[in-house]
């Protein structure tokens, strides 16, 4: 049984993680390279909490399951399982996998948090990559159930399993990615989204607020319960998918969007940035954040009640 979890990195996803993980009891160990870093990830754990505790019914946090280290070797030496949460970066991954598979047990699992690098290419130099996988979270890590597993060229399957037990023993729900691909599943269809977003700024058809309310107020209602395709199923009617593809599938061929990504320029950085200033409202990073994360906290109670419906 994975009881030992090291997380490499504590930045946003890393103590997302840190959390989630002390959240089901399990004993975690964090690196980072600073020890003044310390203070700082155990002030946002503290603003995690009360979340994930109303989220999983958890009575209090139990920081003597945590521990924070600046040796990489302390880290991972004991460790069932490491979630690695560097930089997207491949040099740096590569070098940095290499380092930590010399120093775990042989069997210990090792997930990289990477959103869309190649598991193949991160693990080029790990020692045993057999036991080496991506294990892509969504934040917040601490309360968005969703994790893609996705194999490289050498995971064998009795590790992706191990990783799947571990995952869903921390209530996650697991997506086996079929094949690896750059970007993975969830982060690919993101993408287009934000592209076909910031085309529509450049162009001045409208403001960040414009496009996150046509979401808010539309599709995204949709897809918290049922997704795209389950969605579109039900625009054909009675006759489902078939009909939707009849009568909307001409509509592929028109130019509405555009695939490839503008130019990032500094006028559009400044229209991104401005708008989004503009709908914080003064509000600070954390603030917000608490204002989700209440609401991802009732929203997926919600959605048990309804998707359990959907899917039995």
């Amino acid at each position: 049984m994975i009881k030992k979890i090291a997380v490499i990195g504590t930045g946003v996803i890393g103590t997302g993680w840190i959390v989630r993980c002390l959240a089901h009891n399990k004993k975690v160990i964090a690196f980072d390279k600073d020890l003044k870093l310390e203070k700082k990830l155990i002030i946002e754990i503290k603003r995690a909490w009360p979340f994930a505790k109303k989220l999983f019914n958890k009575k209090k946090l139990n920081l003597k399951n945590f521990k924070y280290v600046t040796s990489i070797e302390e880290a991972v030496k004991d460790a069932d399982f490491i979630q690695e949460c560097a930089p997207e970066n491949y040099k740096l991954k590569i070098n940095l996998m290499n380092n930590i598979s010399k120093k775990t047990k042989s069997n210990a699992i090792i997930s990289s948090s990477s959103s869309g690098l190649l598991p193949s290419r991160i693990y080029s130099k790990c020692k045993n990559p057999a036991r080496a996988m991506i294990g892509h979270p969504f934040n917040p890590v601490y309360l968005c159930p969703g994790v893609e597993i996705v194999a490289g060229k050498k995971t064998k399957k009795r590790f992706l399993n191990k990783a799947n037990k571990f995952y869903k023993s921390i209530s996650m729900n697991p997506i086996m990615v079929k094949k690896e691909l750059p970007g993975y599943l969830a982060d690919r269809l993101q993408e287009a989204l934000w592209r076909e977003g910031l085309h529509i700024i450049n162009e001045g058809y409208a403001t960040t607020k414009d496009l996150d309310r046509a979401i808010e107020d539309g599709p995204g209602l949709r897809w918290s319960l049922m997704g795209t395709f389950l969605t579109f199923h039900l625009a054909g009617g009675k006759s489902g998918m078939k009909h939707m593809l009849k009568q909307f599938g001409p509509a592929l061929k028109l130019p509405w969007t555009k695939l490839k990504a503008p130019k990032l320029s500094k006028k559009l950085s400044e229209r991104v940035i401005k708008g989004t200033k503009q709908q914080a409202k003064g509000k600070s990073v954390s603030s917000i954040s608490n204002i989700r994360d209440e609401y991802l906290v009732n929203l997926q109670k919600l959605r048990k009640k309804y998707a359990d419906k959907i899917r039995k």
